[in-house]
């Protein structure tokens, strides 16, 4: 078996690594407070190393994050579009992979189909990093604890509610709650609910995960309330969509049933007006603006692990 480093699902991690990167990312915050964005960090720990991102989605966060933290780490990053390489004219991904292998330190990869990440892997002699696919956005959820332990304390025993799509960000969610022992509520559509899979593996594994179609039920009391487009790039049904999701609509009635100081986060783009109010996003109890800049952060920490320098 490889012994090179992936980061593909928070599910693969120990307990023990997840806390580390949380961990790695808070301290490598902490060290560069009001510093210029492309300083680099004092030991550079990535001087000479360089990271492919190859894109088959369009992003902003997860493509500046990347750039920004492989500058701040010492390190070079190179952006790929897939129509901008072989990929595009039906080069497989593991050839890609033994290619770039041979020319960077790291990749990531954007994905349309989560297969491909995992093709892409065992072809890979050097560490992959999901950047988001059909299944899940590990990267996304990083920087999600790191908000939420920033405003909230220890994510151990809080209650995170999620509203809406049961998408691959929630699932992501379903991962982090075994392993950093947070209890999280899903409220869908029925239609729209959570991978029924992995709310299962969770709950075997003592996760404290549970699904309902009842919004007010999910986030009352809640301590963190996290919500994400009703129509994700991809999706076909968007008229069957705008029309189920109008009740898990995050606005001040809504979060009013949370807890008092209930953090917010969404990992945007957000539809304002839709699932999340104006006021709501760029209100008090909102942390979407820290939790977009903890992308650069969770990245330098997901980087350092994968290279072997955590």
């Amino acid at each position: 078996m490889s012994d090179v480093r992936h980061f593909l699902d928070i599910s693969a991690l120990s307990s023990e690594d997840l806390r580390a990167i949380v961990d790695e990312a808070h301290a490598r915050k902490a060290a560069r407070l009001d510093w210029p964005k492309a300083k680099p960090d004092e030991d550079a720990p990535l001087d000479g190393h360089a990271l492919a991102m190859i894109f088959q989605k369009n992003s902003t966060r997860t493509r500046v994050s990347f750039e920004i933290g492989m500058i701040q780490l010492g390190g070079k990053a190179i952006i790929l579009s897939a129509n901008d390489t072989q990929l595009g004219r039906g080069e497989t991904v593991q050839d890609t992979a033994r290619v770039l292998s041979r020319m960077v330190d790291a990749v990531m990869i954007r994905a349309n189909n989560h297969q491909d990440v995992l093709d892409f892997a065992e072809a890979s002699d050097v560490p992959v990093i999901n950047g988001l696919t059909d299944l899940s956005h590990p990267c996304q959820i990083i920087a999600d604890i790191m908000t939420i332990e920033e405003t909230q304390g220890d994510i151990a025993g809080k209650t995170i509610a999620w509203l809406g799509d049961g998408n691959n960000v929630c699932t992501s969610f379903i991962h982090a709650a075994e392993k950093l022992n947070f209890k999280l509520r899903i409220a869908t559509p029925a239609n729209y609910a959570a991978r029924s899979q992995e709310v299962a593996a969770a709950k075997a594994a003592g996760a404290d995960v549970s699904v309902t179609t009842d919004a007010k039920a999910a986030i009352a009391g809640a301590d963190v309330v996290v919500t994400d487009t009703w129509v994700s790039m991809g999706d076909t049904d968007k008229d069957a969509r705008m029309a189920a999701f109008p009740p898990y609509a995050v606005n001040d009635e809504m979060m009013a049933h949370a807890a008092k100081d209930a953090l917010f986060l969404h990992c945007l783009p957000a539809h304002r007006g839709e699932e999340v109010t104006n006021s709501v996003l760029d209100g008090p109890q909102s942390g979407a603006w820290d939790e977009a800049e903890n992308r650069i952060h969770a990245q330098k920490a997901v980087l350092m692990w994968c290279l072997g320098k955590l």
